[in-house]
């Protein structure tokens, strides 16, 4: 069975982040797909698309509040990946990820780094992947 991610942003502008994660995903071969769905202007639609996804593990995208990743946690016990994205006022979006109460796990990467979300999702699938685990491997080798 193959795993897949789904990468949700809280907003087109985000669309750069997600570019990040979307590279990783496809030079190792994990399939993916990626939405813009906000938990503040669309979170019927969210709810719907979470509750529905056959994605194993999702990446959250999010700056300001950064309400996303902890949204998405709430919908599923699936892995959630949140990335906080820069602004202004930077430790918004990290300390709304980070702190979210017990019960609701989101695992955090840096700002804006779509990069280490793509690779710690394919971490986690590659947990029950060995040819995952191989091309990993080689990735992070120089050699993919």
């Amino acid at each position: 069975m193959t795993k897949s991610v789904s990468i949700v942003m809280g907003s087109e502008s985000d669309r750069e982040i997600a570019k990040k994660a979307e590279t990783i995903f496809e030079k190792l071969g994990i399939p993916f797909e990626t939405k813009v769905l906000s938990s503040h202007r669309n979170h019927k639609e969210l709810d719907k698309y979470v509750e529905g996804s056959k994605s194993d593990i999702f990446i959250a995208i999010a700056g300001l509040s950064a309400g996303l990743p902890g949204f998405v946690a709430s919908l599923t016990n699936k892995p959630v990946i949140g990335v906080p994205v820069s602004g202004k006022l930077n430790l918004d979006s990290i300390l709304s990820i980070v702190q979210l109460p017990s019960g609701v796990p989101v695992g955090t990467v840096g700002l804006d780094n779509g990069t280490n979300a793509a690779l710690l999702a394919a971490e986690i699938l590659a947990l029950s992947d060995s040819e995952l685990a191989k091309t990993l491997q080689q990735y992070r080798g120089g050699r993919v």
